[in-house]
């Protein structure tokens, strides 16, 4: 982890646990100093802080980090259980030529249809469903009542929580000179690469005529709509009940809040940060690693905020 311990390295660690709950054998974590001073008072046996902690001393150990934070998550992913269950539970419906590797856990009521994989180390929760052509690659982990539906392929690693909708049919339609509505083809594909983690009840749209692509390292939060065609970069993260119309861009380590609106063929370039409630026009282009925007439309944070005290103002002279 690159850190190092001042104490007594030898003690004992079983678990991990906020600072109000834990017990001896627990390892807590204190980011600065005035949470030190509450994890000293309890009852954990070991504590992850930073540098400002050097100089501490009592009977338990210290592992001291340049980010606590982050050594902290990694420490609990190593005492974290592991899932060991493996088989076919026999109300699973499995077609014969579907490829199913080693150490995979195919729960009751899944399905997974013609010529489908799933890598070794994989798991599939009860009553999912993959249809004909689906990939799974090693060590994912697909939860209870997902939906995969033909031309998805998920790489290495990839999470996906209950109730998620992969590959659906995107929202695409042309409308007649009646006004009528015609769905355009949505013939294309979904890849998901590794270390993607998708939160529950997520719907991601397949491609129209190419691929819809969640690149590796992303992170979904519950909730989330992903249209046809969209690409997500590595590493972003996007917030509950944002929607992401077709055809959008979102790029490396962009950070999107909660309940954001992205209309079609938008792009936020690598390293933009949008906050929640935000809303972005329809082919607009947003850029500034590490700027802040906010709004509808978005835009730096330091213009939006001008931009509300403008109106406070204005409100207050108007109520005289």
């Amino acid at each position: 982890m690159g850190a190092r311990i001042r104490g007594p390295g030898s003690t004992l660690i079983t678990g991990v646990a906020s600072i109000a709950s834990a017990r001896a054998g627990d390892l807590v974590f204190a980011a600065d100093e005035k949470r030190l001073q509450e994890a000293r008072r309890c009852q954990a046996s070991a504590i992850v802080t930073g540098e400002f902690a050097e100089g501490s001393s009592d009977e338990r150990a210290y592992v001291i980090a340049n980010h606590p934070k982050l050594a902290f998550a990694r420490m609990a992913s190593l005492l974290s259980p592991i899932e060991t269950r493996e088989g076919i539970a026999e109300s699973a419906q499995v077609d014969l030529s579907a490829k199913i590797g080693d150490h995979v856990l195919i729960a009751p009521g899944v399905v997974i249809e013609a010529e489908d994989s799933v890598g070794d180390g994989s798991s599939v929760g009860p009553n999912s469903v993959l249809e004909a052509g689906v990939m799974i690659g090693r060590e994912c982990q697909i939860g209870p009542n997902v939906s995969i539906h033909s031309g998805t392929v998920l790489r290495d690693r990839v999470i996906v929580q209950a109730g998620c909708v992969l590959g659906s049919t995107g929202f695409g339609y042309v409308r007649d000179e009646k006004g009528r509505h015609h769905l355009f083809p949505q013939i294309g594909g979904l890849l998901i690469e590794d270390a993607v983690e998708i939160g529950a009840n997520c719907t991601i749209d397949r491609g129209s005529l190419e691929q819809t692509v969640i690149r590796r390292g992303a992170k979904l939060d519950n909730l989330v709509h992903v249209g046809h065609n969209v690409e997500i970069g590595e590493d972003a993260v996007i917030a509950a009940q944002t929607g992401i119309s077709g055809s959008s861009r979102i790029g490396t380590g962009a950070m999107i809040g909660g309940q954001v609106g992205i209309g079609e063929h938008a792009e936020i370039e690598e390293g933009t940060i949008l906050g929640g409630q935000s809303g972005v026009l329809n082919g607009k282009v947003l850029r500034g690693k590490g700027v802040v925007l906010w709004g509808t439309p978005a835009r730096p944070l330091k213009d939006y905020l001008k931009e509300l005290a403008t109106l406070s103002r204005l409100s207050r002279k108007g109520t005289k």
